[in-house]
């Protein structure tokens, strides 16, 4: 059983800084598996924001939506089961639900992320 929790949301003004964490526990070899940051606004559709994959070194590759390229940087440390999603210069309109998905099975609950002065 693998269960994936998100943490780290909160409200927060525009202009400011979040950091998402996603940590994976129980069975799985977390260092094996790409793992995406997905987020779902009211009356939206869910959008990859970005995502990290895994080449066994200690260079991995990411990528990001444009929306939040430059602002947003997703990082991993596999000896914690861990991957981050750093948010600055946060904008109203990156409120959302994220969600962590260990490709392609593993979901987490979400975290919300609101976005407002």
């Amino acid at each position: 059983q693998v269960q994936v929790v998100e943490s780290g949301g909160g409200l927060v003004q525009p202009g400011g800084s979040l950091r998402l964490s996603c940590r994976a526990s129980g069975t799985i070899f977390f260092s094996a598996y790409t793992v995406n940051w997905y987020r779902q606004a009211p009356g939206k559709q869910r959008e990859l924001v970005a995502g990290i994959t895994t080449d066994y070194s200690t260079t991995y590759s990411t990528n990001y939506a444009g929306s939040v390229k430059g602002r947003f940087t997703i990082s991993r440390d596999n000896a914690k089961n861990t991957v981050y999603l750093q948010m600055n210069n946060l904008k109203p309109e990156d409120t959302a639900v994220y969600r962590c998905n260990i490709y392609p099975q593993y979901w987490g609950q979400g975290t919300q992320v609101t976005v407002s002065s």
